[in-house]
């Protein structure tokens, strides 16, 4: 008969395998990424996955249901797991898990779910909520990550913050133009302030396009400062990111306004395998 202890660690060993598989259904760009950082982090990479991937279908996709309803009761869980050390919801066991491991502060999960409730309640933004969303729905992400990544090493965390900042926010505007069909006609909302989608052009693309460029710029500065452990896991997530990037800079704005934009596995594979090259002969 098992300990206590070893029965609950079977559960938090079940939880860390939720949170894996729900990364690797959601996200194949996500999934591949995390693979290519050691071993000894990936669990606190997927249970942060799990966590923002749950929130985030609660209020883009269960409009079957009473979202505000669902939102505040995942709120109130995920602080219950943080007080009692656990949770029944193996997603949320595993993130609380990650959050007492990684020291991340209470402040970034409620910046977090603060952006998940603007989305209940706001369609279109102006500069101000705008970079209030982008702070709460990808930076602070950033930031749980070099929790991370950094292990505990303080100083080389507060070093990097910007840069993992910046990095959050690129690969979120990004996501913002791939799906911005599917934001702008199926669920109504326009991120970009004083962008009018119903005449979006080349011009107001090429404004969004400028800004995530500079993102990128100081994003990757981050990345080659990053430990041996997690630098090159980070590095594929920008790989494929900028690869996004620059097929989106090269559609059409009309086109971007009506489909979603794509990269192919088979392509995904080719640039993980250049990508490794590059870096064991250290070009990056």
């Amino acid at each position: 008969m098992r300990s206590e202890e070893n029965q609950k660690q079977l559960f938090d060993t079940v939880s860390f395998h939720c949170s894996r598989i729900t990364t690797q259904l959601y996200s194949t760009s996500f999934s591949w990424g995390i693979l290519c950082l050691d071993k000894s982090i990936r669990n606190g990479i997927y249970s942060i996955y799990g966590f923002v991937r749950y929130a985030d279908e609660i209020v883009d996709t269960f409009h079957q249901f009473n979202q505000k309803d669902l939102l505040d009761r995942f709120e109130v869980e995920i602080y219950l797991a943080l007080r009692d050390g656990i949770s029944l919801n193996p997603i949320l066991n595993s993130f609380q898990w990650a959050v007492k491991q990684y020291k991340i502060e209470n402040d970034l999960i409620d910046k977090f779910l603060q952006s998940m409730r603007m989305d209940l309640s706001m369609k279109t933004h102006d500069q101000h909520s705008y970079q209030d969303y982008i702070l709460g729905s990808a930076e602070v992400v950033g930031l749980m990550c070099l929790h991370v990544f950094c292990q505990g090493d303080r100083k080389k965390y507060e070093h990097l913050k910007p840069n993992a900042m910046k990095l959050g926010a690129a690969f979120q505007k990004i996501n913002f133009l791939r799906d911005i069909n599917a934001d702008y006609n199926g669920l109504g909302r326009n991120y970009f302030p004083e962008i009018d989608l119903e005449n979006f052009n080349e011009k107001e693309k090429e404004k969004i396009i400028r800004e995530i460029a500079d993102d990128f710029h100081e994003g990757y500065r981050g990345i080659v400062q990053l430990p041996a452990e997690s630098r090159f896991g980070v590095y594929i997530a920008y790989v494929y990111y900028l690869a996004l990037f620059k097929k989106i800079k090269n559609t059409p704005s009309r086109l971007v306004l009506k489909e979603r934009i794509r990269i192919r596995n088979r392509y995904k594979m080719g640039l993980l395998i250049l990508s490794f090259f590059r870096y064991r002969l250290n070009l990056i």
